[in-house]
């Protein structure tokens, strides 16, 4: 089942894992940085076509992302 809370800690792991900031992904995505933080603390989710940008970005499985398996993996 989809938890908006276990998505924002995934999202935020591969962020930081890249070294990357908050700013970064928010610019990749064309959005404010603030609604990263909103997606990253569990409060916000994001449209079908952001998700496959950071999905394609961070080389992930939507299905990571949105807790379907608890293993990264890449894409094909």
């Amino acid at each position: 089942m989809f938890h908006k809370d276990l998505y924002g800690l995934r999202l935020k792991k591969l962020r930081t894992q890249t070294g990357e900031k908050q700013a970064d992904l928010a610019q990749l995505l064309g959005v404010k940085p603030n609604q990263v933080v909103e997606m990253e603390n569990g409060r916000k989710t994001t449209t079908f076509e952001k998700l496959t940008i950071i999905c394609q970005h961070y080389n992930v499985s939507a299905d990571y992302l949105l807790g379907l398996i608890d293993e990264p993996r890449p894409l094909k």
